[in-house]
Order: structure tokens, then sequence, then C-alpha cells
């Protein structure tokens, strides 16, 4: 069946499985690309310098609209894909405000909308929402209308441009490229889980968590008015289980089928994935292999890892998107993730450059501990089973069945932050009691008491964190008389209250 992909996409995905299995079998390359030293620079070029333009350029360009001198450097053509990025209308609000769009070019990216998405899980729950995922925006034309207005506002863009490695100073950053090197105030990380400099960091730590996704876009499908959210079919197989998403979009209709897993050696990989994906799809959209006119295919893998956001040792380098670590384990972070946090990063990293809290310490304010995305942990375990483990093929689709049958009956106000990945305190606490324990209680051996009880110290702290956004928010009249270093430090902890409590 992997005939069916053409050539050039059978070697990207030859590319990707071997990281897969580098990954797994701890045969990861770290390099040492962050130094340090105490010299003073002379004639610093830029204020900011963000590696990584794909959803760096978002940020560089609120920056730039703010007075700064911003440089972003990609390693190749800074251009979106094709396929379309699925999103929540409300989530695009924030291109608006950040006046990075006017509602004419947000209505011109967005390609495809549809309503409704169902829901649905083997032998189990079935049920339909509205207005969750259910755009679909161009990358391609929407980077095309940001980069432009960067460049516009002064922005330097370098293209194919590689970042080699980067000398922390007193008074800045030397970043070397494999063409020139650049001076700047700060540097931002923006290239995502693969990142050098992220590699430095974690020292070739596994994650402990890991999505595997394969997919398609094609043609034929006749019936493509609706979509799909999570929805599954099949019990565990291969260790896994399968779920699928299924979007309209400009190019015909697409699939994707994801799992979760762990990164032990013997999972599998993604060409075997895909074998399964192409095997399954009949069944699952009622339609014949033949009758598909294949656009792209399109497959990869999402690392997670419990130590999150990453903890930065060096002043001057702050860490964004996917390079940060703080999307949560059950999604895919990406481009939602930036959306929901880009008027948070815009006005933090102002107030951070502007009063030069620019230490590790004050920049590790912008990236804070999460409860909200850490308590989601737990959830990824019980979605995934391990690769010795024995369990009832149906016991994934039997508790994920009787949860969303729960926050189906207590309404859009619970559900709807679930799907949109803003767990907060109120709809978890409503309806995990309301869970069949049966279904729970099998998974507890499984998931293991450390894990449990961790779970348990986040549950927590998003029930304190919830508790505090509001008292926090009502001290700001008294902020008047503060200094700027102390209204830096109020303002990163309110929004570490407001969006760990997954107010945002």
């Amino acid at each position: 069946m992997i005939s069916l992909l053409p050539e050039d996409t059978r070697k990207k995905l030859a590319i990707a499985d071997k990281m897969w299995y580098n990954l797994r079998h701890d045969n990861q390359p770290i390099k040492t690309v962050i130094n340090t030293n105490k010299e003073i620079l002379k004639d610093v070029h830029f204020d900011v310098i963000i590696c990584g333009g794909t959803l760096g350029i978002f940020l560089a360009t609120t920056l730039q609209k703010k007075g700064y001198k911003i440089g972003v450097i990609e390693k190749s053509i800074l251009q979106g894909r094709e396929q379309e990025w699925n999103i929540s209308r409300h989530e695009l609000n924030c291109l608006l405000e950040l006046e990075l769009l006017t509602p004419n070019e947000l209505e011109m990216i967005i390609f495809t909308e549809y309503n409704p998405a169902r829901i649905s899980f083997h032998q189990g729950y079935e049920l339909w929402i509205k207005d969750v995922l259910n755009v679909g925006v161009s990358p391609k034309l929407l980077i095309s209308i940001i980069q432009e207005k960067f460049l516009q506002l002064g922005g330097i863009i370098l293209e194919n441009t590689a970042f080699n490695n980067a000398m922390v100073s007193e008074n800045g950053v030397i970043v070397n490229t494999d063409k020139q090197p650049l001076k700047t105030r700060l540097l931002i990380d923006s290239m995502g889980h693969f990142s050098p400099i992220i590699k430095q960091v974690r020292k070739g730590e596994k994650p402990e968590g890991v999505c595997l996704v394969v997919g398609s876009c094609g043609k034929g499908f006749s019936d493509n008015e609706t979509g799909d959210l999570i929805a599954s079919f099949t019990p565990i197989q291969n260790q896994c289980q399968y779920f699928w998403e299924a979007f309209p979009a400009k190019d015909g209709r697409t699939t994707y089928l994801f799992t979760y897993v762990d990164s032990h050696p013997d999972r599998i990989s993604l060409t075997e994935l895909m074998t399964e994906y192409l095997r399954l799809l009949p069944e699952y959209q009622q339609i014949d292999l033949e009758a598909i006119d294949f656009k792209r295919f399109l497959f990869g893998f999402f690392p997670a890892y419990s130590q999150s956001p990453i903890k930065i040792k060096w002043d001057r380098i702050l860490t964004v998107g996917d390079s940060s670590g703080s999307q949560s384990p059950v999604s895919f972070g990406g481009f939602g993730a930036m959306m929901r946090h880009l008027s948070r990063l815009t006005n933090a990293i102002d107030e951070a450059l502007s009063g030069n809290n620019l230490s590790a310490s004050d920049l590790a304010l912008i990236q804070p501990y999460q409860p909200n995305i850490s308590v989601t942990w737990l959830f990824q375990k019980t979605m995934s089973v391990g690769v010795d483990i024995q369990a009832n093929p149906n016991q994934i689709n039997d508790l994920m069945s009787g949860v969303f049958q729960v926050m189906d009956k207590l309404g859009d106000d619970v559900l709807k932050p679930f799907l949109q990945d803003v767990v907060q305190f109120s709809g978890l606490t409503k309806t995990l009691p309301l869970v069949n324990p049966k279904l729970v209680l099998p998974l507890l051996p499984q998931v293991g008491l450390p894990i449990f009880l961790d779970w348990l110290k986040h549950y927590t702290n998003l029930g304190i964190y919830s508790s505090l956004y509001p008292v926090g928010k009502s001290l700001q009249p008294l902020t008047k008389n503060l200094t700027s270093q102390q209204k830096y430090y109020y303002h990163r902890w309110l929004d570490m209250l407001q969006y760990g409590a997954g107010f945002k």
C-alpha cells in the first residue's frame, strides 16, 4: 500500500521514520550550540532574533509593530504549507486584536468552514458539536500576508540561513549562522520540537509521550459536509488505540490517523502506521482507495515531556511554541497553541525588553508551569497502552465513551474547553465524580501510583490557580505606583494564573 505514495513522499517518510527510530533507540546527536562568556558586545544589530519563521513570523511582526528591530532566521524559504491548519474561529481573534490582519484579510485566509463535528468511539457513545476546529486556514496565504507586513514595518528575514550556534555575552547574544554572525539583545527559539538548542538542554532525554500522526488530503469523497474531531472504530491494535480526524478541505477531504504511545524501542514505525491508515481508510470513510484522488500525504510525530515548559539556564534566550515544550501532551501544539499565547507572549517580551528583564530567571517567568497543561498527562496515559501490557481490547474506547457522555450531559461549558485544550478546574471537577468507576479502576495499575499522585498535585494546583486568578486581577488598581520591574513580575504572575487555570 505504501506504493500509493509518490516517490518523493516515500523518501520524506523514510527520513521522518529514521528520526522516530533514533528517538526510540537513544540515538540522537547532541551538539553544544549555546556557550557563554563575559564580553561586552558593541553595535548590537537587533533587539530580537527569532530562529524559525513559520510560527515565529507572527511574534516577530507584533514585536516589530511595537518599534523593536527584529530579525527572523529561516533555514529554508519562509512559506506556509498547502495543507490547511484547523482551528476554531474565536481563536483567530488575536490576529484582529493585534492588528496583524484586517477583517477582510481574515476571511481571505479561511479556506473552509463547516459544522458540525462528530465525536465517536467504537461500540460506544457518539455526539456532535459545533464551532470547534471547524475552520480551515491557509498557512501559505496567511504567512505570506504576515510576512509582507513584517517587511513593510522594517523587519528583516534571512531565508536559507541555518542557525549554527550562539554565544551569550553580558549584554547580548552572537548568533552564528551558516552565512554570517548576528548580534542581538534577545534570542528567541521557535525551531520546534527538534531545535538544536532544546536538544542540548534535554541532553538526550526521551519523551514520556509521543503522538504519531499519518494522513492525507484527497478528492472523491461523497460525504464532505461534516468532520470528525476524534473518532475510533477499532479496538486496540499493535498496542495502539487508533483515533481518527476528518475535515473538509479546499483540495477535498483531509483525514488523519493518530495514536498516543511512549518512546519504547518496539513501538510501531510511521511507515507501518501509514500502512494501517491506508488499510483502514476505506472502512473509516466508506470509500474505495481507488476512488480517492490523493493530493498529498501527511505524517509526523510530536514528542511531549513531563518536565515542561523547558527550563533555560542561559540569560537572553527564550523558547516559544513547540520549542518551549508548553503544548499539551494530548494536542499537537503548533499554530493553535501559538494563537492562544500570541498576545501574552507579545506583551511579556515587550516588558522584558523595555525593562531589560533578560536574565534567565526573568525570562523563565514568560514560560511558567501551567497546571491546566500538566493535568492532561494522566489523560494521555489513559489513551495509550504499554508494549508489554495485556489490556482489554476496548478499554480505551470504553473510558473515552464514558467520559464524553458525562461531559456532553454537562454541556458546552464543560465540553468545549476540554476539546480546545484549555482544561479548567470547574469542568474537570464536575466530570470526574460522574465517570463510572468501573471504567477507571482497571487502568490504575497500568497508569501507576506515581503518575496518579503527580496528577493529583497538578489537579490541586489547578484549583489553587483558579481561585487565585480573580484575587490577582482585583489587585490591578493597586499596581499604579509599582516600578516597571515590579509591574513585570506582577504581570507575569497574573499571566501564570490566568493561563495556568485555563482561562485563556
